[in-house]
């Protein structure tokens, strides 16, 4: 019976075959030491909110999920005093953050289907951050400032983010605020009530972040 039903579907039989063949070369990679090798930094936790009004109310939604996708210092980037080395400009050379866009969430009820929808977040998962380059920022000693690809809902835009940063022995506190126009990102501002309510197309992004270094 199962050789029958092998020969009928040989398509499946083809699929299986390349995935036990992945599935295999993936463990002798691993058991080569072949795996990649894990990120210079860690999330530790993460808090991102956004702001906005309508016609009718203020609203908010935030997430508390977050998660590091790629991460490269540069040669020499990490010297004795972690934190100062890192946060030099130049010393990061790949930093991206994804945020899934599903997890944002209100506390005004019927506002989180309204939003998810805006952001398409059935085809567009996840909200990125990719950094380009880190700058001396103005005013409080160590303030940087940070230019990088923002991409929501499938469009991207660079934008410029004023960091304000707090070092610990083993942490890195980073928080900053972002103006952004819903339509510069291709999103019509969410209805509702019939279009009743209609949301202003100007919003705040708040982020509070904190960074560790991985444990070894």
């Amino acid at each position: 019976m199962r050789i029958d039903m092998a020969f009928r579907h040989p398509a499946r039989t083809v699929l299986g075959c390349a995935l036990t063949t992945f599935c295999i070369a993936a463990g002798t990679a691993a058991v080569m030491g072949q795996e990649a090798a894990p990120m210079p930094l860690a999330l530790d936790t993460a808090r991102i909110t956004i702001e906005g009004t309508s016609n009718i109310h203020a609203y908010t939604a935030s997430t508390t999920t977050a998660r590091l996708t790629r991460v490269q210092l540069a040669a020499g980037g990490a010297g004795p005093d972690f934190w100062a080395s890192v946060t030099r400009p130049g010393a990061l050379e790949t930093f991206e953050i994804a945020i899934p866009a599903a997890t944002l969430t209100s506390p005004r009820k019927g506002l989180d289907k309204n939003m998810h929808k805006a952001l398409n977040v059935e085809q567009y998962a996840d909200i990125t951050f990719r950094l380009l380059r880190l700058e001396p920022g103005a005013g409080a000693p160590g303030a940087l400032r940070a230019v990088g690809v923002l991409q929501i809902a499938g469009v991207e835009r660079e934008i410029a983010l004023d960091l304000a940063i707090e070092r610990g022995d083993a942490t890195l506190s980073v928080r900053g605020e972002v103006q952004l126009l819903m339509t510069d990102f291709g999103i019509k501002p969410p209805k509702a009530m019939l279009g009743m309510l209609k949301t202003d197309p100007n919003v705040t992004v708040t982020f509070e972040t904190v960074l560790a270094v991985p444990l070894t």
